[in-house]
């Protein structure tokens, strides 16, 4: 899929939406990647975390953590004018999960953030879309002193099919996110562009 087409003949061009998820374990940016990318003020429904909350919510490697995703985040990003992406990043924790299928309904495609200090995180995440026959793409959020691995040892510990694109990114930075976006946009259409095998009986 190309990027950049202007309008034909100077007519306004009604533009294609579309939706796409943003998942992964609980802290990994998903709000932050949400935030950066968004050209509209992004819905947030994040709450304080509670002492109540500590015996489900697993602190380790967040511990600077205050607040967590209760329902979803949305936002907007216009990637040409004819193309205009629809965000939702679903909560992380295991007891928010049952709104993922609701969220789920009607997306081309998903960004699974994964974090290398604690990859184990995102395994439930891989594993939603993977059933759901729903395109992703994987993408590592650079955190500040994490240990930094190639793109192939990532897709080898996710024992992900070759064809699930995993890239870096900073999910803070606007360009690093979009560029995450245009992946996830091009792997989906390029799996339903592809030739569907016969069935066998």
């Amino acid at each position: 899929m190309a990027f950049g087409r202007s309008s034909r003949n100077g007519r306004p061009v009604e533009p294609v939406t579309l939706k796409i998820l943003v998942a992964g374990g609980f802290g990994v940016g998903k709000t932050t990647l949400v935030g950066a990318v968004s050209e509209i003020r992004p819905l947030r429904t994040e709450e304080r975390l509670s002492e109540a909350g500590r015996p489900v919510d697993d602190l380790a490697g967040v511990e600077a953590k205050t607040t967590t995703t209760v329902a979803m985040d949305f936002g907007r990003i216009t990637l040409r004018e004819d193309l205009v992406l629809y965000l939702f990043g679903t909560p992380g924790q295991d007891r928010f999960w049952f709104l993922w299928d609701e969220l789920a309904q009607g997306a081309l495609g998903a960004v699974v953030l994964a974090d290398t200090r604690r990859l184990e995180d995102c395994f439930a995440a891989v594993d939603y879309f993977e059933r759901r026959a729903i395109p992703f793409t994987v993408a590592v959020n650079c955190f500040e002193g994490a240990d930094k691995f190639p793109t192939e040892t990532v897709q080898a510990a996710l024992d992900l099919d070759p064809e699930v694109p995993v890239l870096m990114c900073d999910a803070r930075d606007r360009a690093s996110a979009r560029d995450v976006l245009v992946a996830v946009v091009e792997h989906a259409v390029a799996r339903a562009e592809r030739p569907r095998e016969p069935a066998t009986t």
